[in-house]
């Protein structure tokens, strides 16, 4: 619609006998005009268009007649009457209808131009919309039912416009809040209060003067919805550049409920309803960029509520909650329990040897991309998480899961579209040799599936392994894990398991700057081969992590696999790369972790990423060997390869590829090792920084010339990074590397914190 200042000067002398200019202003989705009259006396003319009913405009005008009777009429505008006596002006053009009105000028500072915003003035923001919500409690007009995007209970529709937001990790964030909603909020919204609202006390339409609330203008968004969700807007405008908005919306909540009380149940979903409110806010955005919309008003708000999500998204939700409550008088949720009881329940009916890490335990509650959420408020950047590969709680992930185990989950003795799909995308990032897949349900299985069918088609028993290699839980993996079988109470070497060293370019005989090392590591292999053929015998199985985990975070020196391959096939042994901990993009340079070794196992062990937390993992071998284990014995796995197993690897596999995670790995990943290498130039106790993209170890010891290991200072470390929200953990044969093994949505923003405050822990050493 187009209304020249030409026009409106007109249409106000004709309908209002008004002789006035005029000049347009901004607005969303209305024509909105000021006006001023000879004596200097300003009014806001609107024009709406038939998007607007004549029922709801006529509820604008009942709406605020009815709080004129309140104590807080001065701040609300009022209408002027035109010639025939009526507030509204109805106007046909081009065979279309559109209402005019004209409202007096309300003066005051708009909320988003008050430069210093006091405690005294947030409290006054709550207690004026709780005074205003009271006032309306006996107000009612059918024109405010209706479906409106903006009304937050309807905030899941915003989900719509997610594939809008092109950036990566904005469209994960306002998912992962979307998903939270779904989840906490929608399933309590009819028990929840319902009201006639104003609905968007928004910084622009939120007027003050000192400490004072001056006025509210513009009900174009008022609906019939959850009473809270008029605080819940107020609160998110308020909350917008704000060093600690949580702290401002207190204060709101308290001022709030002192004019009119709120309950405990509303309290508890406000954190997810502001969330709400602001995903609303950024895929409407998103949705009319891609439409080239050039209304400024459409994008005012993109930033500074794209810097609010970052910022909630690190606050823990149950302090929200408990701030809340708090700030109303209630019970907080946050208590000062030392799980005392919790730990004597679990030390009677867990297995005692099931360790808990942190000399201070956490109790770990809820889970959000990279951070993790206790039961005391704080917040965690989780760096150790690898099985979380996509984040904690991926909303994608979770989606796709919900959908599938709510749809069906059985064996595979029945035809199933989602097992071949994720066999046929799994193999298509792979060499074409490696074709045919088993899928279980950990690493441990795998490995254990990998070495029985390695031993049948060889015909032989006998297992090289590295020394201080992890492979796994089961009896098996056990056997061939000397990170467990040489460790207190482990039952010893096996006589058919045979540890070669260790390629470690740092500790080991051959350094970096060797360009054999690979090789010199390499002949250890051999002369295993060598001792079993005196013996008449010869490897089944060469089994190698493509980097050490547990071993210490170490990269292979170059030529090492290829080498150490190349002997074993030799001697008519299968080759297995452990990809268990590496795989699937970690390592940024590529997507699996052999491929830097340039080299094809005969068969790959899949886990812990592959399902982002979720019991899944996989056995990938060649036509060959599936072929030769096909003799007959069924091979048959309960829950391996059900369906919602299935549709979770597929979920994960597209997020990786969608969200361009393995580019991301390698960007953070080169800029955290940087960092580390910044660190290790200022601090002489870290001794090496080692790995590829989110894959990384740094190394401490006291000494550089006795490389003796620095523990417990690392152990120091790692308490004081988890007393400032980062948690780490130890590795190596030595327990003295930082093992650095984040979720994949670790940003550079968190990697920047991370060193500073490893920084600050070591200076205090």
């Amino acid at each position: 619609m187009t209304f020249s200042e030409a026009t409106i000067q007109d249409l106000v002398k004709e309908h209002y006998g008004l002789i006035v200019t005029v000049k347009a202003l901004n607005g969303y989705d209305e024509l909105n005009f000021l006006l001023s009259n000879e004596k200097n006396e300003k009014y806001i003319l609107k024009v709406s268009n038939e998007s607007h009913s004549f029922p709801f405009l006529e509820a604008q005008i009942n709406i605020i007649q009815h709080l004129k009777k309140s104590n807080i009429s001065d701040c609300f505008q009022h209408f002027s009457i035109n010639k025939e006596g009526e507030e509204l002006t109805k106007i046909v053009r081009d065979s279309k209808t559109y209402y005019i009105r004209i409202l007096n000028f309300l003066e005051g500072t708009f909320w988003v131009d008050e430069k210093v915003k006091t405690n005294e003035l947030h409290h006054n923001l709550g207690s004026f919309l709780g005074k205003m919500d009271h006032a309306l409690q006996d107000f009612s007009h059918p024109g405010m039912h209706r479906n409106y995007i903006w009304d937050i209970s309807r905030a899941s529709e915003a989900g719509d416009n997610l594939k809008h937001i092109l950036n990566h990790e904005k469209r994960r964030i306002a998912g992962y809040f979307l998903l939270q909603f779904d989840t906490e909020v929608l399933p309590q919204i009819y028990r929840l209060r319902h009201a006639y609202i104003h609905n968007d006390a928004n910084d622009y339409n939120v007027l003050v003067q000192g400490n004072r609330i001056n006025g509210l203008i513009d009900f174009g968004d008022m609906v019939y919805t959850s009473l809270i969700n008029n605080l819940a807007i107020a609160c998110t405008y308020a909350m917008l550049d704000e060093k600690d908005p949580l702290a401002v919306a207190a204060l709101i909540v308290e001022g709030y409920h002192k004019a009119y009380a709120l309950t405990e149940q509303e309290l508890d979903l406000l954190y997810y309803l502001i969330a709400g409110r602001l995903c609303i806010s950024v895929t409407q955005s998103a949705y009319n960029a891609s439409l080239d919309s050039n209304n400024e008003h459409h994008f005012i708000t993109e930033k500074p509520a794209w810097d609010l999500l970052y910022k909630l998204i690190e606050i823990n939700p149950i302090k929200a909650q408990d701030a809340f409550r708090r700030a109303c008088g209630f019970e907080g949720v946050i208590n000062d329990d030392d799980y005392s009881n919790l730990l004597d329940i679990r030390k009677k009916k867990i297995g005692r040897n099931l360790s808990i890490g942190y000399k201070d335990k956490l109790k770990i509650v809820k889970g959000a991309l990279q951070y993790l959420y206790d039961d005391k408020g704080r917040t965690f950047v989780d760096c150790v998480n690898n099985p979380s590969h996509v984040g904690h709680c991926h909303p994608v992930v979770v989606r796709k899961m919900q959908k599938q185990i709510a749809t069906l989950n059985t064996n595979t003795r029945y035809l199933n579209d989602a097992i071949t799909e994720y066999a046929d995308k799994l193999t298509a990032t792979l060499p074409a040799k490696l074709s045919v897949c088993y899928f279980v349900n950990s690493g441990s299985e795998a490995n254990d599936l990998a070495i029985r069918m390695s031993r049948h088609f060889t015909k032989q028993k006998d297992i090289i392994v590295l020394d201080h290699a992890y492979h796994g839980t089961s009896t098996v993996a056990m056997e061939m894990s000397p990170y467990k079988f040489d460790s207190k109470g482990g039952s010893g070497q096996m006589p058919w398991i045979h540890k070669a060293m260790n390629p470690d370019l740092y500790r080991g005989p051959y350094k970096y700057g060797d360009t054999n090392a690979g090789e010199k590591y390499a002949a250890d292999v051999q002369r295993i081969i060598e001792d079993l053929k005196k013996e008449d015998k010869a490897p089944a199985v060469f089994i190698c992590e493509t980097l050490l985990g547990v071993g210490g975070q170490i990269p292979l020196p170059e030529n090492y696999l290829k080498t150490a391959y190349e002997y074993v096939r030799a001697a008519g042994g299968v080759c297995i790369a452990d990809e268990v901990q590496v795989g699937f993009g970690r390592i940024g340079d590529h997507f699996w972790g052999f491929e830097l070794q340039n080299v094809v196992p005969d068969i790959i062990v899949l886990g812990k990423p592959i399902g982002n937390g979720h019991p899944l993992a996989a056995v990938i071998v060649t036509e060959e060997i599936a072929d030769a284990f096909n003799n007959g014995l069924e091979y048959f796995n309960t829950f391996g390869g059900n369906p919602v197993s299935m549709t979770t690897g597929l979920a994960v596999l597209d997020v990786i590829q969608e969200e361009e995670m393995q580019k991301h790995a390698l960007e953070v990943g080169n800029y955290l090792m940087n960092g580390l290498k910044g660190l290790m130039a200022k601090h002489p106790i870290i001794s090496d920084v080692r790995g590829h993209g989110l894959f990384i170890g740094a190394e401490m010891v006291k000494d550089r010339t006795t490389m003796e290991p620095a523990v417990p200072e690392i152990d120091i470390v790692v308490e004081k990074l988890k007393a400032n929200g980062y948690l780490l953990s130890t590795d190596g044969p030595l327990h003295n590397v930082l093992k650095i093994k984040p979720p994949m949505p670790f940003s550079k923003q968190n990697a920047d914190e991370m060193v500073r405050l490893l920084d600050v822990a070591l200076s205090e050493l």
